[in-house]
């Protein structure tokens, strides 16, 4: 079935040269669809929580994972590959491993906090089931000397904390990833390929536990893929697709006929209206079940992100003109707060991250005592994306450094 993966279409170094100059300023799209994912990423991770029956994974290959990763290239050709430009390739790398150096303790912070926070509960006695093991982390404080060794070196990397470990190491890319560049945009393309397809044929694992031959859930010699995707779009070294009707019409056809394969909500739709296809359906499922792969990022998975990021880059109209309300009235108003939200929270996205993986938990507990309706799983949600949003607008302002401002 046609899809609208581009081609390696690559630019010349003249002009790539040309198009980093664009690179330097913030894409409005970027920061909101970045913000969107931040909600998602709060609602898939509060446990029992219905409402992740309507999240993107359920409805095809790709789901907020992808939004996250191709909008963070973006973000980082705009923050990095400024500075490679300006200061060379060391100064550029400097600021890489200091980002990288950012991420890896909010990925420590992150571990201990909502481990200390599940510890605290269950020292409580208040509750009736023990919240250590629904992270399944009984194994780390049975023996925190070896795990704790694994926790700082990432040979440990619990579930639930997979993302910023894959983050980091993909960042850490970086570096070479430009100086390939330097020599040949082709050569850059081809090396992220290949790397790609080495972490699908299985050849490049990472240990998660050392205790057991689980690897890592995010393979970021996969998922860099999809990283380099986005940073090469932001940089210019790839060309975007054209606005065609005839690209638009596949990438939606490829979507839309594509559901049954990759999600079980929609395949149990079918089933129900049309068991005889839903019949000749099912073993593909087995069949292709290395192509849709979470853990090295399948080729399914980049065909149906790339197909859904065409739809949405089309939609939005030009530099996302169509995101701006233009009218007058209340809907319009209301519409331009949310959309500052929403690109607030894109904007500030690992710390919004990092305080949504351990916000969800405790939603999760308060669902515990109060119970799973409508009303109080709504508001749950509801009040995790003010706090999100208050901590967006909170971490901007302390970046913003109001107290160095002279007085007038």
């Amino acid at each position: 079935m046609a899809t609208t993966t581009p081609s390696l279409d690559f630019a010349t170094p003249a002009q790539a040269a040309r198009a980093a100059p664009s690179a330097t300023t913030r894409d409005p799209r970027l920061d909101f669809f970045r913000g969107i994912a931040m909600y998602i990423i709060l609602v898939a991770h509060i446990p029992g929580n219905v409402w992740t029956n309507w999240i993107p994974a359920r409805f095809g290959y790709s789901d907020a994972t992808e939004i996250f990763v191709f909008c963070s290239g973006m973000a980082s050709a705009i923050a990095f590959g400024g500075s490679y430009a300006r200061g060379g390739w060391w100064l550029g790398t400097a600021r890489v491993l200091y980002r990288c150096w950012q991420v890896y303790w909010a990925h420590i912070g992150l571990f201990f906090f909502v481990a200390m926070y599940l510890a605290a509960l269950d020292l409580s006695g208040a509750f009736d089931k023990t919240y250590i093991n629904t992270l399944n982390l009984t194994p780390f404080f049975n023996d925190p000397v070896t795990n704790i060794v694994g926790l700082f070196t990432l040979t440990y990397v619990p579930n639930y904390f997979d993302i910023l470990p894959m983050y980091l190491v993909i960042l850490a890319m970086m570096p070479v990833v430009m100086a390939l560049a330097g020599v040949s945009l082709w050569l850059t393309g081809a090396a992220s390929v290949t790397l790609w397809l080495a972490a699908n044929m299985g050849a490049l694992p990472l240990p998660a536990e050392p205790w057991s031959d689980r690897e890592w859930f995010f393979n970021p010699f996969g998922w860099q893929l999809l990283f380099f995707t986005g940073f090469a779009f932001m940089r210019g070294w790839l060309r975007p697709p054209p606005v065609s009707r005839v690209l638009l019409w596949l990438a939606v056809g490829f979507v839309v006929f594509s559901a049954p394969f990759g999600s079980w909500k929609v395949f149990s739709w079918l089933n129900a209206a049309w068991p005889d296809l839903a019949a000749a359906i099912r073993p593909v499922w087995g069949m292709t079940e290395g192509l849709r792969n979470k853990t090295e990022f399948g080729v399914l998975r980049y065909m149906h992100f790339l197909s859904l990021a065409y739809v949405a880059w089309v939609a939005v109209g030009p530099g996302g003109s169509r995101l701006i309300a233009t009218g007058s009235g209340v809907l319009a108003e209301v519409w331009r707060v949310v959309l500052r939200w929403i690109t607030k929270v894109g904007q500030q996205s690992l710390a919004v991250f990092v305080v949504s993986m351990a916000l969800a938990r405790l939603i999760g507990v308060v669902f515990d005592e109060v119970g799973r309706n409508l009303w109080t799983v709504s508001a749950g949600n509801l009040i995790g994306f003010a706090i999100l949003t208050v901590v967006a607008y909170t971490v901007a302002w302390f970046k913003a450094t109001p107290w160095r401002r002279k007085s007038a």
